[in-house]
């Protein structure tokens, strides 16, 4: 293994909090994120250049074989240098692809500010919008990059005052950004600024950078840079303004240590008291307090096993510790500590809040997992949900091509399930197939591709299917469902949830394992619910449907609330239109006739009663499909703008905006996910390969009437259920 700066340098550093940056790269999908990452890995790094001396050239080989490793790890350790004292630089990589949001919401939990990459061609891109605005959610700092600037020089051939015009262009949209979406304490202040050095211009391909303080300390025009694309002596760029020193310089200078931002982001991310033990002890960073980490992470080693990493929000975590995880409600002991080390998991004995950290033993943690040691389980409260501003929408069937195979197919998909939360595995039980599902098709292809490195296994596939929601336009009258020994009846209506409860659904507010109290009270504050129904809500389910009981005085009610609840769950994962989840429904328990003999009221009884009416509801409440809708923008000369409003407007896209931006038209608009097969192709065709596009969830709309029956019957026949759809009465019975 190779040896980087010593570990108890390293250590001693993370002891001191004002020594440490917590940071992320973001950016839109192929602006030179992990570029630049390489970057940062090879020439700085994994130990200052002062120290490495010629030995990091002959480390760098390995280091570039491993790369894809390391963007798989959850963080890598950088040593720098600034101003003649050593930093500790946690870099956590995150993908750009919007398939990949998951990733990225999971790693701003642990940043304390994020280097924003934006190409300089394409300038702020949909992605790049999603991820400023998720950083500034988790109040993570954003500064500026603007890569690929040797784009504008060889290629565009612009002159310098058209550069500078364009700087002028990106820094003005990243701004807007900030301006949009940022709190009001925050905004002014995390605005960037070429002059103060928040702004940094490069090329991660040819490894050079500056910021605007660094090239006037060192007596550098622009003009330099470009009479070196123009004479080729772009080498020299790099040894002269090393993109490394740009970066790191701007990261030490402008990111705050983990004391300083704990003390406006505990408050943000964590729902607990901040004048209890704890919070006070979060909000100061103190390695002396009770432990709280909060998990980021999971990947599972095919040695090791759960390799949990998470932020120290507080204490020290010691190998051996007995800890609490609140969301398994479990407790473990860590097995073992470590430190990163470069792209290496370093075992010690202890590392103080404020840092990074890698724990194995957590079998049971998943991300987003709050941890606190045993003496304060019952008193604390997690960190706020984290919410993923996608869901998955595409879904394909997975087999072995040798049946043999299948133990190890189940266990590696299941294992990915655990590091990737928004990849979702399911057995159909009456079909036997698998189904994995996710957030696009390059999701499911990538994961594709993941499963086969790891197994070695051949699979056969389905073609990749866009997954539907069910829902309702009206409300129903009160169904009586009868259970199947007609002894149990339930009095059930549902009703279309209303645009403010979907809100809170939404962003997370209001959520099943909530406090009861505290979600009643934002029903009424924020929705306007009455009393007596926000008091009476008894689960949500994961696709956003409420259960509400407005029961008063049912005998043994109490002893079937359980079993009620499964069958609420059950008849949302699968409606009656086409057996697709249900989303927005507010199912309503009016009274009931529980049977006093506990052997008449069991599961097989009180599950189909429930679901019963639930479905019959459903039918006489307008039902309807919805289909996942995507943003897409384009940018593209204006010459193809027509070829780009023709592919669009085919696949019943809508076009919101087209707007002029020098010689580029950008384009904004929607399109059906359904209609984003082979999209790629058609626009490239249409426009001669010169736009730029990208595509990101925004909502789940109503199918258009004219579709609906026939896709009904299209997804009912691929489910081999019979082509017409059930009626109220089929449910009802006798």
């Amino acid at each position: 293994m190779v040896r980087f700066k010593q570990t108890e340098d390293i250590l001693k550093l993370m002891k001191n909090k004002e020594r440490i940056r917590n940071i992320g790269t973001l950016a839109h999908v192929d602006h030179g994120k992990t570029t630049l990452s390489d970057n940062l890995l090879m020439a700085a790094g994994l130990i200052s250049p002062k120290v490495a001396g010629k030995a990091l050239a002959l480390d760098y080989v390995e280091i570039e074989q491993l790369r894809q490793m390391t963007v798989k790890a959850a963080n890598i350790s950088l040593y720098h240098e600034w101003e003649g004292k050593g930093y500790v630089i946690n870099l956590v990589d995150t993908p750009g692809h919007v398939d990949f949001t998951g990733h990225v919401t999971r790693s701003l939990r642990v940043m304390d500010g994020a280097i924003v990459v934006v190409d300089a061609v394409e300038g702020v891109m949909t992605q790049t919008e999603t991820v400023v605005r998720q950083a500034l959610e988790e109040r993570v700092r954003p500064l500026l990059y603007i890569n690929k600037v040797d784009r504008l020089i060889r290629e565009l051939r612009l002159t310098p005052q058209e550069i500078q015009r364009r700087f002028i262009e990106i820094i003005r949209d990243f701004n807007n950004l900030i301006e949009l979406y940022g709190e009001p304490g925050f905004k002014e202040k995390w605005k960037v600024n070429p002059a103060n050095g928040t702004v940094a211009f490069g090329s991660a391909l040819h490894k050079w950078g500056f910021t605007v303080p660094i090239a006037q300390k060192g007596g550098f025009k622009f003009d330099y840079i470009i009479d070196a694309y123009q004479k080729g002596y772009v080498d020299e760029l790099a040894k002269e303004l090393p993109l490394y020193r740009a970066i790191l310089d701007m990261v030490i200078e402008h990111i705050p240590n983990p004391l300083e931002a704990q003390r406006y982001r505990i408050p943000k991310i964590w729902k607990g008291n901040l004048e209890s033990e704890l919070g006070k002890a979060m909000i100061e960073c103190d390695e002396e307090g009770p432990t709280v980490v909060c998990i980021s992470k999971i990947v599972v080693d095919p040695h090791a096993g759960v390799v949990a990493t998470g932020r120290i929000f507080s204490g020290t975590v010691y190998d051996g510790e007995e800890v609490y995880l609140l969301m398994a409600k479990r407790t473990a002991r860590i097995q073992q500590v470590s430190l990163y080390m470069g792209p290496y998991r370093e075992p010690v004995h202890a590392i103080p809040a404020g840092n990074i950290v890698a724990l194995l033993g957590l079998e049971e943690a998943r991300a987003g997992e709050t941890i606190v040691d045993l003496g304060h389980k019952d008193i604390a409260a997690p960190f706020e949900r984290l919410r993923y501003i996608s869901e998955p929408v595409v879904t394909m069937a997975i087999e072995p091509a040798r049946s043999q195979d299948l133990p190890k197919l189940v266990d590696t998909l299941r294992k990915m399930a655990i590091e990737d939360p928004t990849l979702h595995v399911t057995i159909n039980e009456e079909t036997g197939e698998y189904l994995i599902s996710g957030m696009g098709a390059l999701h499911l292809e990538i994961a594709l591709w993941d499963l086969k490195r790891r197994t070695g296994i051949e699979v056969k596939t389905s073609p990749p299917i866009v997954v539907y929601r069910e829902s309702i336009k009206m409300s129903s009258q009160v169904f009586e469902g009868k259970s199947p020994n007609k002894h149990n009846k339930l009095y059930i209506s549902v009703e279309p949830l209303d645009e403010e409860t979907m809100k809170l659904l939404e962003n997370g507010e209001i959520y099943d394992d909530q406090d009861w109290r505290e979600r009643a009270k934002i029903l009424r504050e924020k929705a306007g619910w009455d009393s007596d129904e926000a008091r009476g809500v008894w689960a949500i389910d994961e696709n956003k449907n409420i259960f509400v009981n407005k029961t008063s005085g049912v005998q043994h009610l109490r002893e079937v609330r359980e079993t009620i609840i499964i069958g609420f769950r059950d008849a949302m994962r699968e409606g009656p239109l086409a057996q697709e989840p249900v989303r927005g429904v507010k199912v309503i328990l009016h009274d009931a006739i529980i049977h006093e003999d506990p052997a008449h009221r069991g599961p097989a009884q009180i599950i189909p009663a429930t679901r019963r009416a639930i479905y019959a509801g459903m039918l006489t409440a307008r039902p309807i499909l919805l289909e996942p809708i995507l943003r897409i923008d384009v940018k593209v000369p204006q010459e193809q703008l027509g070829g780009v409003l023709s592919v669009l407007t085919k696949r019943r896209g809508k076009i919101d905006q087209i707007e002029q931006h020098g010689l580029l038209m950008y384009v904004r608009g929607e399109i059906p996910v359904s209609e984003t097969f082979n999209l790629a192709d058609a626009l490239r065709s249409a426009t001669a390969g010169r736009a730029f596009w990208s595509t990101q969830f925004l909502k789940w709309a109503p199918v258009p009437e004219s579709m609906l029956m026939d896709l009904i019957k299209q997804i009912r026949r691929r489910k081999g259920l019979p082509e017409e759809v059930p009626r109220p009465e089929d449910f009802l019975g006798p």
